[in-house]
């Protein structure tokens, strides 16, 4: 009976709402809000309807999940609030309203570093953030009470050293909603080190830049790796190298300075003399390489020094005099020694 009655009325009360909406904010008249955000588990009356007076702190709706929203009909609404004696509630011409339950988002990464500080300075572990936590499912995102505002804490925990496995379970202090059921989860913890990595896949024989590098976290047992990003960038890939790879130093050689059948300068260096000749590279090399070089006019090939781009040195062999003094004195003692 109260239900048809409600649907006959809605209609009136609607054409009432777009007739004196104006007059409805500045008579403190009961009125609908459009949208509405609560914190609580329940919606009020008061939540939904402005001016609500003294019932405005009734509970009439369980809420929605904690950072969902969901819609109420404007019939619903009026019928659930009739009971309570508020009539004249102007519905502006809402046909629903939109109800969102405020809530903070605890991520995936939080949860991983929520772990690691707590086996941080435990089971050979040094500080949290040289721990690397993997999850044996990737944690989709927690919602908690807004008004919980504390730091994300393990209540129990499980670790095994010989596998780095673990087991753990959060909470959150003030929350109602963790007391109820506190998440649980289960993965891996292990050393980890900085490491560098690629943000794109190079081919062999390409130069590194910086921005072609990042710093990651990565497992301490899989290196030795590159832990500066300065100490790569500026060289060579030994070989192709995919996007995300942790740079070990087999991994990289010195840029290149000459390479094979380039003209390049050969300078020949002994005591007062330098001496620059034209030549051909036999192979190719980076600074400090010993590569093989041809004389562009004698056609002989020799070995020499990358010192600088196009440029090969040669130092000249210098004998010391005092090296050879033995064998003259013992030439020289030997006729006399016969002619005794």
């Amino acid at each position: 009976m109260i239900r048809t009655l409600l649907r006959s009325l809605l209609p009136a009360l609607a054409l009432s709402a777009a007739l004196a909406a104006p007059a409805a904010a500045e008579d403190g008249k009961p009125a609908l809000r459009a949208r509405v955000t609560v914190t609580a588990d329940v919606v009020r009356i008061g939540d939904l309807v402005e001016n609500a007076g003294p019932v405005a702190e009734v509970a009439i709706f369980r809420a929605p999940d904690l950072g969902t929203q969901g819609a109420v009909s404007t019939e619903q609404i009026v019928e659930a609030i009739w009971p309570h004696h508020l009539i004249g509630i102007d519905t502006r011409g809402l046909t629903e309203v939109v109800v969102t339950r405020a809530s903070r988002t605890i991520s995936a990464q939080e949860i991983a570093e929520c772990v690691a500080k707590a086996l941080a300075g435990q089971y050979g572990f040094g500080g949290a953030r040289d721990i690397a936590v993997g999850f044996d499912r990737v944690p989709r995102p927690l919602q908690v009470e807004a008004t919980a505002n504390g730091d994300l804490q393990v209540i129990d925990l499980a670790y095994d050293a010989r596998n780095g496995r673990f087991s753990v379970a959060v909470s959150v202090p003030g929350s109602a909603e963790f007391r109820r059921l506190a998440p649980r989860f289960s993965g891996s913890a292990v050393a980890s080190v900085e490491a560098v990595v690629l943000q794109h896949a190079v081919e062999r024989g390409a130069l590194l830049k910086a921005s072609d590098l990042a710093l990651e976290r990565r497992p301490r047992s899989e290196g030795p790796f590159i832990g500066e990003v300065a100490a790569a960038a500026g060289q060579a890939a030994k070989n192709a190298l995919r996007s995300g790879q942790a740079l070990r130093q087999i991994d990289l050689k010195k840029p290149p300075l000459v390479q094979r059948n380039d003209s390049v300068t050969i300078v020949y260096q002994a005591p007062g003399i330098v001496l620059t000749l034209r030549g051909e590279a036999q192979e190719a090399g980076a600074l400090g390489d010993q590569i093989s070089v041809m004389n562009a006019q004698s056609k002989r090939v020799v070995q020499g020094t990358v010192s600088a781009p196009g440029q090969v040195t040669l130092a000249a062999a210098v004998t010391r005099l005092v090296e050879n003094e033995p064998q003259a004195a013992a030439a020289s003692a030997a006729p006399a020694s016969e002619t005794q």
